[in-house]
């Protein structure tokens, strides 16, 4: 067992997320263990030897396609022993608290507001949280990762490790933070009795995958980036790439598929559109969807509301949504329903 002072100044638990979400609170270390391993993955939990007063654990998990949000607590000081997580990668941002973390060879401490860990699959990992430490906790299926690194360096049959530290107050660990972050409250609105619109859930999947792969060193990080070098005019690949994002303006964004309806790999497909339309794939599909909001606002049926159209087309951020639809059109979403009916 492990043996560490706890700091006077800890205190307990305050903001809890995803309360309706609750899958285990006990006191009792042997139901922590056994009922949040069989959320994870089997692993062994052990207060400090200081904190056995102050234990208690809570795991609120929303489950989604390939992926959970999760907010986990723990009272006190607990050490966790899982092992190799195996078949998913876990990204733990501290709510409260902080964490010591052995995996792959580093030792790496994170602490609430400052610094998250990555936590790849197939590298042994050792934990030991502190000072009644929080979490939010995105849990994301192994396979959906290597599919997308895979596709982004076109290169196959690497297991991807990630550089385990992050630090949440860079432009990438902000946008990060703000990702799961969203994916938690969308979660907290909808409540346990109804589920995220798939596919809402999986465009924002989607793009977290995409912001760690590109924003996160990793093992096929240098492939990604050496790609430019190899780009070449492709007009006709992107002109059917183009045409596929129109055609199903209002399904996720699949990258993968849409590089294979295009004939052309993901990276070299996003930077193209960088170099021949100047903007992103996601921007591409952004400007799309707009049209086809206005579209639909200007001939709506009696008692359709502008937030019914955007879900359906996709979108997952109503304000950002209404505030580039106004710079592109000069009034709000709802002042076009308006002046058509």
């Amino acid at each position: 067992m492990v043996d560490a002072a706890i700091p006077s100044h800890a205190e307990p638990i305050r903001a809890e997320r995803l309360a309706a979400f609750s899958r285990v609170s006990t006191t009792d270390l042997d139901e922590a263990a056994e009922a949040i391993g069989r959320i994870f993955c089997p692993h062994v939990l052990d207060p400090v030897q200081r904190s056995w007063p102050d234990f208690h654990a809570q795991h609120n998990c929303a489950a989604l396609n390939g992926c959970s949000v999760n907010y986990v607590s723990y009272g006190g000081s607990v050490a966790i022993d899982p092992g190799c997580l195996d078949r998913f990668f876990l990204l733990q941002i501290p709510l409260q608290g902080g964490a010591r973390i052995d995996t792959g060879g580093r030792t790496i401490e994170v602490s609430a507001g400052r610094s998250a860990s990555l936590l790849s699959p197939t590298m042994p990992t050792q934990m030991v949280w502190h000072d009644h430490c929080a979490k939010l906790i995105l849990l994301v299926e192994r396979q959906l990762v290597e599919q997308r690194a895979a596709a982004l360096a076109e290169k196959s049959g690497v297991a991807i490790e990630f550089d385990p530290r992050i630090d949440l107050n860079t432009p990438f660990g902000v946008a990060l933070r703000s990702q799961i972050e969203y994916l938690a409250e969308l979660a907290e609105r909808c409540g346990p009795g109804q589920q995220i619109s798939p596919m809402i859930a999986a465009t924002l999947r989607d793009s977290i995958i995409g912001l760690l792969l590109t924003g996160q060193r990793h093992t096929l990080t240098d492939n990604i980036e050496r790609l430019p070098a190899r780009l070449g005019p492709l007009p006709s690949v992107l002109r059917k790439a183009r045409d596929y994002l129109e055609a199903h303006a209002t399904q996720p964004l699949d990258l993968e598929r849409l590089a294979r309806e295009a004939g052309i790999g993901i990276r070299s497909l996003q930077l193209g559109f960088r170099r021949h339309f100047g903007m992103s794939i996601s921007d591409a599909l952004l400007d799309i969807r707009l049209t086809h909001l206005q579209a639909r606002l200007m001939c709506a049926a009696p008692g359709q509301r502008v937030t019914d159209l955007a879900f359906d087309l996709g979108f997952t951020h109503l304000s950002r949504m209404a505030n580039v639809y106004r710079q592109r059109y000069g009034e709000s979403p709802s002042e076009t329903l308006r002046r058509h009916r």
